[in-house]
């Protein structure tokens, strides 16, 4: 398999990132629960986060060949404390079975691939600031990741025991 220009992966991960604005900006409007818009509606605004910094790395590139040092995101003091409230409210609006929940698992399939394209080319470049963004982007998509497992497996759990499926 022939190997992808720097560019190339760029334009890639571009499109990538407006794939999954597009995709959690539709959920937020589509959904019923106002908790799942506000996580999905964060997720669609960190994803313009991933566009404008991959659009400004896009243009070093190709004005200087070179990768810009990347810029750790900036998380909120209060997130873990809003996301543990979401999770709550989440948990009770929605049923693990509804069109929220499979929305909660198809993002985390997209999330997980994110993660895997940023974490195999930081492997494969041998430019420290293009292994360094790669590197910085699967990180900041892997806390995506973590949030939406998170909901995931709580709505697997209220389905286990609403339904109960336990074995004793």
């Amino acid at each position: 398999m022939a190997t992808k220009s720097p560019n190339d992966i760029l334009k890639e991960a571009i499109l990538l990132e407006r794939r999954g604005k597009a995709f959690y900006s539709n959920i937020a409007r589509q959904t019923e629960s106002e908790a799942v818009r506000k996580v999905f509606n964060m997720m669609a605004e960190e994803e313009d986060e991933h566009i404008e910094f991959l659009s400004r790395q896009f243009k070093a590139f190709n004005e200087k060949h070179e990768f810009l040092r990347p810029e750790a995101p900036q998380e909120h003091p209060d997130e873990e404390v809003v996301m543990n409230i979401l999770t709550k409210e989440i948990r009770e609006q929605i049923s693990a079975a509804s069109f929220e929940a499979a929305a909660i698992s198809a993002a985390i399939d997209f999330e997980t691939r994110a993660v895997n394209i940023y974490s195999e080319r930081a492997e494969q470049a041998s430019d420290p600031m293009e292994k360094e963004t790669y590197r910085m982007l699967a990180e900041w998509e892997s806390g995506h990741h973590k949030l939406l497992y998170r909901l995931n497996e709580d709505l697997k759990e209220q389905i286990w025991n609403d339904n109960s499926f336990w074995p004793f």
